[in-house]
């Protein structure tokens, strides 16, 4: 018989057990929850804990390269190593795994793998120790290879660590520096395509990442890699031996002509492309400290002046009020509007019965004011704005300006006239070749552009969208307007000077008045040249433009004609362009019977 007694400690024991019994499977619960559903959370976690140290993997900024691939901008990855004395010390290291027996490297071995990995000797490697600046930090050697980095860090000991510095490279050094631009010492992109590229260029970095031992060796096995990516490369329009003549030749020309500035762009006729974009002064990317960054020739706004009388011949043209030979009577000075407008020509004459076309040649003002006004200044106005006056180019090009032009119910009477002359506005030079590419073109207007496309490092070519052309004058009107400026060419005063043996020229020169805005009114004799043809004219291949800011050994546009037949003679030959095949036709006459 059971007594009370007995069954109380029973009861105790099976209550006992069952309490075990419940925690044994809370925790085989919980144990498969960690090892089984969980696992990777927690292997994870305790992996993170065990992390100690890691290596970033450094992507190479992309390069910038020209027309044909030649490499303008590149980048080095440089390595600066040095030794943390406090941790020299014996090391296991496990060269061959865990399951084989560490090697134990001392101080000696690892000083000599330093010397061969550097190229230095042993004695060179100690002194770096004995005379470390301070207790964690002791300089070895700086301008190492990747390959130098990876034989150190082969080493497996803890107190070598490696710095990579990146170094930007401009192989041409100031040829293009305005266009190509610059990066600072800490790698950022600051000028030019550089940063306007910067997308493309720049790389993406990644990471090596381990666990390590007690010693603070490496566990094998152990290691995760996220690569990085590398920049893609940018092309570029331009031709880096085009752009390296038009540099020398400019910067001569700046001097000869004791001017401030000067800049010669080249643009490919049919495509808009920019085959070369030079100015002196200009920046070497190489050594770019303190330079502003920007390009005069996309930021600079001057008046256009008589190169943009064509531009005024093309609309009264296209808007069929006029043909090369509409006649006007124009006088070396006159006055409109009661006087409240004043024109005069850079010549005194009387009375002259000009065709438009000999207007253009003798790049008269006054017959230029009669002819332009046939149409409305809002019409003038909507046309300026077709040829690009008053929008920065399609390049986009960093600080790119615009141009400057007042609304047409602002202007008054010496505005309506002076505009007819390229006064009273400003545009840049890129606008202004703009505006001769759609005449040399067939009156077809192909928006310029400098950047071809981005090739990221995986292969992939990703093209630049550039605008569709655009129509702005008829066949018929753009050949009788080309034919007029190659008579310019022919019959003005520059002819002698701009002439290229074989081939049919077509240009204008202008010269633009210096405002000044302290007085409110244009510098006495100082004066902006420029000017800008295409070649051949029979079958127009490319847009040549020169600018001269403030000429002083010649201060009228005839300054610029040295350069101009320099660059459009260079520009022929680089490209091989066939010579014209048929001489100029009969000469446009300047007057009317």
């Amino acid at each position: 018989m059971t007594t009370r007694a007995t069954r109380t400690p029973r009861k105790r024991t099976s209550v006992a057990l069952l309490a075990i019994f419940v925690i044994m499977i809370a925790f085989t619960i919980r144990l498969i929850d960690i090892q089984v559903v969980k696992a990777d959370e927690y292997t994870d976690a305790f992996r993170a804990a065990r992390l100690a140290d890691g290596d970033i993997l450094y992507g190479t900024r992309g390069e910038i390269v020209d027309m044909d691939g030649t490499v303008l901008a590149s980048t080095s990855i440089e390595y600066e190593t040095m030794l943390d004395p406090e941790i020299v010390k014996d090391y296991d290291v496990y060269y061959d795994g865990y399951d084989k027996d560490p090697t134990v490297v001392t101080w000696e071995m690892a000083r000599a793998k330093i010397a061969a990995a550097t190229d230095m000797t042993e004695d060179e490697v100690q002194a770096a120790l004995d005379n470390a600046p301070s207790p964690r930090w002791a300089p070895v050697k700086s301008g190492l290879s990747t390959q130098q980095y990876l034989d150190l860090r082969a080493i497996g000991v803890p107190y070598i660590a490696s710095t990579p510095i990146e170094k930007r490279i401009y192989q041409n050094g100031a040829v293009g520096g305005n266009i190509i631009g610059f990066t600072g010492s800490d790698g950022a992109a600051l000028a030019g395509i550089e940063l306007m590229q910067d997308a493309c260029l720049s790389a993406t970095n990644g990471a090596t990442t381990y666990e390590v031992g007690g010693s603070g060796e490496i566990i094998p096995g152990s290691q995760e890699t996220q690569p990085a990516t590398d920049g893609g490369t940018v092309q570029l329009t331009l031709d880096a031996d085009l752009q390296w003549y038009m540099q020398q030749m400019i910067t001569e020309e700046v001097g000869i002509q004791g001017a401030k500035y000067g800049s010669v762009m080249v643009v490919e006729t049919k495509t808009g492309k920019i085959r070369a974009a030079a100015e002196y002064d200009t920046v070497d990317s190489n050594d770019a400290v303190g330079a502003s960054g920007k390009s005069r020739m996309f930021v600079d706004e001057f008046e256009p002046g008589s190169t943009f009388k064509a531009i005024t011949a093309a609309m009264i043209m296209q808007e069929r009020v006029a043909t090369p030979m509409t006649s006007v009577w124009a006088s070396g000075w006159e006055t409109f509007d009661g006087g409240a407008a004043e024109v005069g020509d850079s010549f005194s004459h009387d009375s002259y019965h000009y065709t438009l076309a000999g207007a253009l040649i003798d790049s008269s003002n006054v017959a230029l004011s009669k002819f332009g006004t046939m149409l409305p200044p809002e019409k003038r106005y909507e046309w300026l704005q077709k040829f690009g006056v008053g929008e920065p180019t399609n390049v986009g090009f960093l600080g790119e300006e615009d141009g400057d032009m007042r609304p047409v119910e602002n202007w008054e009477s010496q505005t309506i006239y002076a505009s007819t002359f390229g006064q009273s506005f400003t545009v840049t030079a890129p606008q202004v070749v703009s505006a001769y590419q759609t005449i040399a073109n067939g009156g077809v207007k192909h928006p310029l552009q400098l950047v071809e496309s981005c090739t990221q490092a995986d292969g992939t070519v990703d093209k630049v969208a550039v605008p569709a052309p655009e129509r702005l004058l008829d066949t018929d009107v753009a050949t009788d307007l080309s034919l007029m400026i190659e008579n310019v060419a022919e019959q003005g005063g520059v002819a002698d000077l701009i002439r290229v043996p074989g081939y049919r020229i077509a240009a204008k020169t202008g010269t633009a008045q210096k405002y000044d805005p302290e007085t409110g009114n244009y510098k006495a004799n100082t004066y902006d040249t420029s000017i800008v043809g295409y070649a051949p004219a029979d079958n127009p291949e490319y847009v040549v433009m020169i600018t001269l800011e403030e000429p002083t050994r010649v201060t009228s546009s005839t300054a610029t004609a040295p350069a101009f037949q320099k660059a459009m003679t260079q520009v022929l030959k680089n490209y091989r362009v066939m010579p014209s095949e048929s001489p100029l036709p009969e000469l446009l006459p300047k007057f009317a019977e």
